[in-house]
């Protein structure tokens, strides 16, 4: 009775877990139907400071393998946010956004080998300032 009792508060958790990724997966997809390319780079930014927030988090809870899952989410978000750069119209703003991403994948970098947070802050502050200004022109 134990086991079985314990197997099913597992299977609830699971299932509630899963439940939940699946709303955020949907909101997400609500989110992203009709958007304008402004409030997709948004949304984008919203994700990847939500990533660099949860990937803190799981490195001070010594959750390494949830770490490294967000670390992988925000750098993959900075890469579509790098490769949607127009760097003929947007000149200089667009190559010091680009070295901002790669300093701030950089640094996500070495805070997967330092296992320590502090590149992935100066990361996250880097992202934040940008999203605020992206924020304030829409």
């Amino acid at each position: 009775m134990f086991y079985s009792q314990g197997y099913a508060g597992i299977g609830a958790t699971a299932r509630a877990t899963s439940a939940s990724k699946a709303y955020a997966a949907i909101h997400a997809g609500s989110r992203i139907e009709g958007a304008t390319p402004h409030s997709l780079v948004k949304i984008l930014f919203d994700e990847l400071v939500f990533a660099l927030d949860a990937a803190v988090l799981a490195e001070q809870q010594e959750e390494s393998a949830k770490a490294a899952d967000k670390q992988a989410r925000a750098m993959s978000i900075l890469h579509a946010l790098e490769s949607s750069l127009d760097f003929e119209r947007g000149g200089d703003v667009a190559v010091s956004l680009a070295q901002i991403y790669r300093e701030s994948r950089r640094l996500l970098l070495e805070g997967v080998r330092a296992r320590t947070i502090a590149p992935l802050e100066k990361a996250r502050a880097m992202i934040l300032e940008i999203a605020d200004a992206w924020n304030q022109i829409g």
